[in-house]
């Protein structure tokens, strides 16, 4: 069985983008879990465009080449640490001085996002600094995003293949929403 060039290219741009190569601990760095290709984008936009934080991402939903190709452009336009296609974080970056981003478990609405934020929720109940996002927008902390012109913009660049999930849903790029909760332990 032949693997055409595309594919090839494909896998090497990914074991390329792959963070981090070697196996010490990772420390003082932003983490975003994007359960699904452009969740990332529609959850952490603030965090993806501040030009002093350079986030690494794990996409847990591999989805299709195409779309894997795609999340690979958004290095085109922010600044990233890496970005990482697993299942959960690896090893090497579980440590307490990391900030991570995760779906908030309790208002999001997708099963995979719920998975995701109850994972979040775990790590901020043994001590971690976790602060949760919304892909839904459909809760009491969401805020009018700064640059919904940006954020529209870049979903279109980065993802053209999914522009019509925001095209007619306005929420995806208009609103923002960061949510820290505050547990003792």
């Amino acid at each position: 069985m032949k693997v055409n060039n595309d594919n090839k290219k494909l896998m090497k741009n990914i074991k390329q983008s792959m963070f981090p190569k070697k196996e010490s601990k990772t420390t003082n760095e932003t983490i975003i879990v994007a359960p699904h290709l452009d969740d990332e984008i529609i959850g952490c936009y603030e965090i993806l465009i501040n030009e002093n934080i350079k986030p690494i991402i794990i996409y847990s939903d591999f989805s299709d080449d195409k779309r894997r190709s795609e999340s690979l452009t958004l290095r085109n336009y922010v600044e990233l640490k890496g970005q990482i296609f697993m299942d959960s974080i690896p090893a090497n970056l579980i440590d307490k001085t990391n900030t991570y981003y995760f779906p908030n478990p309790i208002y999001e609405t997708h099963p995979l996002h719920r998975i995701k934020g109850i994972s979040g929720e775990g790590l901020l109940r043994n001590g971690f600094n976790v602060i949760f996002y919304s892909t839904e927008m459909n809760y009491h902390a969401k805020y009018e995003c700064k640059d919904p012109k940006g954020k529209r913009d870049l979903l279109n660049k980065v993802y053209p293949s999914q522009s019509n999930l925001w095209k007619y849903e306005n929420k995806f790029w208009l609103f923002s929403c960061y949510e820290k909760w505050l547990i003792n332990i």
